[in-house]
């Protein structure tokens, strides 16, 4: 079955009437049709001046068309909105049961999209029957409005009733989101946000390419003859970003991927070495690198992190279940898993965080019982609570279309499980961020045990200090002291971004000097 989306004249909401939409019907086919036209009978039509939400047995069919009719703003919660003429009846004898009249110019243009998203949720909530835990909410921060509101000296009991009636957020996830703003805003409270900034290093290689993956990354079997020309292009972007921020004070330092464990002894400390020289780390709070896959791991890299001053590691399973796994291809065993995590810890590490992903294909709640129970072995000091989100970008996309959307499953079950597991361990959830088409409309959630937070990972997440990212692929966030945030992307591939290095340096040398060249965001 398909759904077909019709954009308004004015480019406005498409991504909340797709995120939602898609949220009820994540089975079904999205058509985003041109502005002004509709497909049908397969000719372009010009679209009728009015805005409808339309349901139908084998269909939905939202229409969004700029209308001289003004809703009443006194009953924007009902699901009908009163109009001054007789469209409301003849709508009604079409059978139309849903349909939204947009403004003039009477409204504010934040009130006016509250108002329409509030309408969409609700048609849609009817209509299927469902309830959303994270209600018409569509950003990936849901956090980030709690955490405002505090900032504003709102109490806890005017946030809840905000989200809830707003927003429609569940009574749990309301809890949730409350709990992990008041623990960020203390996590934070040390960072130097005017003053300062966090460093982020991208390392694009992998040993194998995941089902799930949609990040940057390449097989290290076919880089390996490049990997340090890849290094060399690094060390002048490191040089360039600590000239220019010679005055600013570095917080956190995070080495992500792709797998930075990927490369060799050798390469990962002449990397450190570099970083370690150039930048004063005596203000640095956290160093983290996603040690990542455990056919990566050796011992002699882990010795190389560890003399190097890093104080934070990943070692990621996903799950600890063998056959998944080998679906999702990653080339390892559970015993590596368990064997690289002993490891770590033996080399020293006091600091270790393990993903694990809900809803991957074939997986039941029983294998997420099993996979929470042998990381309960292992005690790691954090664990992050992915929700497999399907992206059009990875192998995963292909293999749910040839086996079905029934393939894979997340539910409040598994989510309670992992929850529950976490606190077992002395853990708590300390940061939180959700992603586009989430299996079960769920969200990704960070746990941890006390002072064993990833503060990088609250701060990529409520933007609020300047995070310098450098590498193929990583986007550097300025974030003005007025809020304002502007970006600078490095080029993904690799060979270009080698090639272009100094292009790279410029934009950044633009953005964290002027802000000029950024793109707003």
């Amino acid at each position: 079955m398909n759904i077909q989306i019709f954009r308004s004249n004015k480019a406005q909401f498409e991504y909340d009437i797709h995120a939602l939409v898609k949220a009820f019907y994540p089975e079904w086919e999205l058509k985003v049709l041109t502005p002004a036209s509709v497909i049908k009978d397969k000719k372009i039509l010009e679209m009728e001046p009015v805005m409808e939400l339309l349901f139908g047995d084998t269909e939905v069919v939202f229409r969004v068309q700029n209308s001289l009719h003004n809703f009443d703003r006194h009953n924007h919660e009902e699901q009908s909105c009163e109009v001054d003429t007789g469209e409301k009846h003849d709508m009604e004898k079409a059978g139309y049961h849903a349909y939204f009249w947009q403004h003039t110019d009477q409204v504010d243009p934040t009130e006016y999209k509250n108002i329409f998203k509030r309408f969409l949720y609700t048609s849609l909530r009817e209509e299927t029957g469902i309830s959303l835990p994270w209600g018409n909410l569509t950003g990936i921060r849901p956090t980030k409005i709690a955490m405002t509101m505090l900032e504003q000296g709102k109490s806890e009991t005017e946030i809840a009733d905000f989200l809830k009636k707003e927003h429609f957020v569940s009574e749990e996830k309301t809890a949730l989101g409350i709990e992990i703003a008041k623990r960020e805003r203390n996590i934070l409270s040390t960072l130097h946000y005017t003053d300062g900034y966090s460093l982020y290093i991208g390392i694009p290689f992998c040993p194998t390419t995941c089902l799930y993956c949609s990040f940057t990354s390449y097989p290290i079997s076919l880089w390996r003859e490049r990997v340090d020309d890849y290094l060399a292009a690094l060390e002048r972007e490191i040089d360039a970003v600590a000239k220019l921020y010679r005055d600013k004070i570095l917080d956190t330092v995070y080495i992500g991927g792709g797998t930075p464990s990927s490369l060799s002894a050798a390469q990962l400390e002449r990397l450190l070495g570099k970083l370690k020289h150039t930048f004063d780390f005596s203000t640095v709070q956290e160093f983290t690198v996603e040690a990542g896959r455990a056919d990566s791991i050796t011992e002699e890299k882990l010795r190389v992190l560890y003399a190097n001053g890093v104080t934070r590691i990943s070692v990621n399973p996903q799950t600890m279940k063998q056959e998944t796994l080998q679906l999702i291809g990653r080339q390892h065993t559970v015993e590596q898993v368990m064997e690289a995590f002993t490891l770590a810890r033996r080399t020293g590490f006091d600091n270790i965080n393990m993903d694990i992903i809900l809803g991957l294909p074939g997986e039941e709640a029983a294998d997420v019982s099993h996979t929470i129970a042998a990381i309960k072995e292992l005690s790691p000091d954090a664990l992050t609570v992915h929700s497999l989100a399907v992206k059009r970008a990875s192998k995963l996309h292909q293999w749910i279309e040839e086996n079905g959307v029934t393939a894979y499953n997340n539910t409040e079950e598994t989510m309670r499980i992992a929850a529950e597991g976490a606190a077992d361990m002395g853990m708590e959830p300390y940061y939180l961020y959700r992603q586009k088409n989430m299996s079960g409309n769920f969200e990704n959630v960070g746990y941890s045990k006390e002072d064993k937070y990833g503060i990088y990972n609250i701060l990529i997440m409520e933007e609020m200090q300047t995070i310098v990212a450098l590498g193929a692929g990583s986007i550097t966030k300025r974030v003005f002291p007025d809020g304002r945030i502007e970006r600078s992307e490095n080029v993904k591939e690799v060979s270009l971004y080698i090639q272009k290095i100094d292009e790279m340096i410029e934009r950044k040398r633009k953005l964290l000097l002027g802000g000029l060249g950024g793109r707003v965001v």
